[in-house]
C-alpha cells in the first residue's frame, strides 16, 4: 500500500513539474504603488490570470515610464505602462532618447488621461507654475514620466534646475509626506485623478493643486499632437474647491515587436472581453471607451497581436 501512495505522489510531483514548465511568464512594467499606473498593471494582471490559467501575469512597481520603455528594450519586461508622449519619444529618438529611436517599440493600447498636476503647501504662495521659480520642487526620480514633462515644460521656458531653491528627486510614493514634513514646498505628477498621493496630501496638511496654463503650455500643446489641455475638477481633492486647468498626456500600454503575438493577443483579449469589470477596478478608468482606446494618443505602431484581435472585433 505504501508502494502505491509512493508511486501516486511521485506521479502527482512529475505532473505538476510538467505542467507547471508550460505555464508562460508575462511581466508589466507599471510605477510608484500609488500611482495610476500600478493599478493599471495590477487591473490588467487580474484580467489575464483571470482567463488564461498557464499565464502567470505580475506588474511590479518600477520607475515609471521611460524605465518602462527601457526595460522592454532590455528584455526584461513584456510591456509596460507609459505616458503618450515619451510613446513618441522613443520610437522617433527624440528628447531623452535623441540619437537612439527604437524602432521595435509598439503600442497595444491607450488608457486613462493624465494632467500634469502640481501640488503646492498653501503656505508656500504658489498660485500657478511660474511662481516655482525660487521655491523647493520635487521633480520626480529620473526615469519617470513626471521628471520628464516638467523638463519639457522647463525647456520651453528656457530654465534650468537652477531656478529652484531645491529641485528633489523623490519617488511618487514619497512625495506626499515630503511636502507634509515641510521638506519641500510643491510636488509634480503626471497622473489620473483621483490620486492616492494626492488625497494623502491634501487631508493630511494644507496644499492646494496649482493651474499650470500659460502661454508655453499652449505652444506645447500646439506644437505636440500627444498633448492636449486638461481640466481638473475642483472639490475632488481638500482645498481645491475650483476648477484646475493644465495640459496633459495619455497612460497607454506599450510592447516590442519581438514580444511573441499570441500572448499579446490574449492580453488584448482579456482586457477587452472584461472591459466592464476593468472599468469598475480604479475611478480613473471609469470612462474609457474601446474605441478611443485603439486609437487614442498611440504614436508608435500596434503590436500584430493587438491588431489581430481589434481586426477580429471588426474594430479595423
Amino acid at each position: 500500500m505504501k508502494k502505491i501512495v509512493s508511486a501516486v505522489a511521485a506521479f502527482v510531483l512529475c505532473f505538476s513539474y510538467y505542467a507547471n514548465a508550460e505555464d508562460t511568464y508575462l511581466t508589466i512594467g507599471t510605477g510608484g504603488q500609488t500611482g495610476v499606473y500600478y493599478q493599471v498593471g495590477q487591473a490588467v494582471c487580474k484580467m489575464v490570470n483571470k482567463d488564461n490559467k498557464d499565464t502567470k501575469c505580475t506588474a511590479p512597481s518600477t520607475g515609471g515610464s521611460i524605465d518602462n520603455i527601457n526595460a522592454i528594450k532590455e528584455g526584461n519586461r513584456d510591456l509596460g505602462v507609459a505616458q503618450s508622449d515619451w510613446q513618441y519619444y522613443a520610437y522617433q529618438g527624440a528628447s531623452k532618447f535623441e540619437g537612439d529611436p527604437y524602432p521595435k517599440l509598439r503600442a497595444v493600447f491607450s488608457i486613462h488621461s493624465e494632467p500634469f498636476t502640481v501640488l503646492a503647501r498653501e503656505d508656500a504662495g504658489i498660485k500657478n507654475f511660474n511662481d516655482l521659480k525660487g521655491k523647493r520642487v520635487n521633480i520626480g526620480n529620473p526615469g519617470s514620466g513626471q521628471r520628464g514633462t516638467i523638463q519639457v515644460l522647463m525647456n520651453e521656458k528656457g530654465w534650468d534646475m537652477s531656478v529652484f531653491k531645491l529641485a528633489s528627486e523623490l519617488k511618487s510614493s514619497e512625495q506626499a509626506a515630503a511636502l507634509c514634513d515641510n521638506n519641500v514646498d510643491a510636488i509634480v505628477f503626471v497622473v489620473g485623478h483621483p490620486n492616492g498621493s494626492i488625497k494623502e496630501a491634501t487631508t493630511s496638511c494644507g496644499s492646494v493643486l496649482v493651474n499650470v496654463n500659460d502661454q508655453d503650455v499652449q505652444s506645447l500643446i500646439d506644437a505636440n499632437p500627444y498633448y492636449s489641455s486638461a481640466v481638473i475638477p475642483g472639490g475632488m481633492y481638500k482645498g481645491t474647491d475650483e476648477d484646475v486647468t493644465t495640459f496633459g498626456v495619455a497612460a497607454t500600454l506599450v510592447s516590442s515587436s519581438d514580444v511573441d503575438d499570441e500572448l499579446v493577443y490574449q492580453v488584448v483579449k482579456s482586457v477587452f472581453e472584461n472591459i466592464k469589470t476593468f472599468k469598475r477596478l480604479h475611478p480613473a478608468f471609469a470612462n474609457l471607451d474601446p474605441a478611443k482606446m485603439i486609437k487614442a494618443s498611440l504614436s508608435a505602431p500596434l503590436h500584430e497581436g493587438a491588431i489581430r484581435y481589434y481586426k477580429e472585433r471588426g474594430w479595423m
